[in-house]
């Protein structure tokens, strides 16, 4: 299995790395296909001095591209990507068993408009240029629900203000979460990063996007009785 990438040695990473142990076929999606879907540039290994790489040769061309942040199974991630076969879509995930089943997926799905980086997407953020990604997806991310630890949530200034750097105006940006108060967090923090909020009424907050595909974090917080909200907005 690859060892993840290095980080920077003045940033902490939390969060989990590694799950249960993988399947032989998981194992050999990760020596097989992960090189060749990662894009160049990103690491500290590959670009120590952190200098601005030009996304759209992760794909050869000037097709439109996603980010999706912690892309869990992957569920969501290969369904867009068939929506969008127009579109280029980065997926950030540092669990090494979530790369692994979206890797089951892409082959089962034989998507080609997809890069992944399986590690911390601060990197992605230091080297992607100013507004140059037309959408961006954070759903169900970790909910660090001490208060003590709220600090590390994705909705926090850290990651906010480099998201909101490198996302067009007009950009999309769209989080979903099935916890109040990772709710509140959003709506007070993504507005203050440069965001307009398109969803400003909590009747809305119910409703899913026309092209969402559940994953299996929100078919968890059903079984546990949780409530998804989905919240959009728009880079200003």
């Amino acid at each position: 299995m690859p060892a993840p990438p290095s980080t920077s040695e003045n940033r902490n990473f939390y969060g989990r790395i590694k799950g249960k142990a993988l399947r032989p076929s998981q194992k050999r999606y990760l020596e097989e296909d992960l090189h060749a879907l990662r894009p160049q540039g990103v690491s500290h290994e590959e670009n120590p001095e952190r200098t601005p790489v030009d996304p759209h040769h992760f794909f050869g061309d000037d097709r439109p591209l996603w980010l999706e942040v912690g892309f869990g199974g992957g569920e969501h991630l290969v369904h867009q990507c068939q929506l969008h076969p127009e579109t280029g879509f980065i997926g950030c995930e540092p669990y090494i068993n979530g790369v692994a089943m979206l890797l089951g997926k892409i082959r089962e799905a034989k998507v080609e408009n997809l890069r992944i980086y399986p590690w911390d997407v601060r990197d992605l953020l230091d080297v992607l240029p100013d507004q140059c990604l037309a959408r961006a997806f954070l759903l169900y991310p970790d909910p660090w629900p001490k208060a003590r630890h709220h600090r590390r949530r994705f909705v926090t200034p850290e990651y906010l203000d480099p998201l909101a750097r490198v996302m067009k105006p007009g950009a999309i940006f769209r989080v979903a979460t099935d916890i109040p108060d990772y709710v509140r967090q959003t709506m007070e923090e993504v507005p203050q990063a440069g965001f307009k909020c398109l969803t400003p009424d909590p009747a809305d907050w119910a409703q899913p996007w026309e092209d969402w595909r559940s994953t299996r974090y929100e078919q968890k917080a059903l079984r546990e009785g949780r409530h998804p909200h989905y919240l959009t907005f728009q880079r200003a």
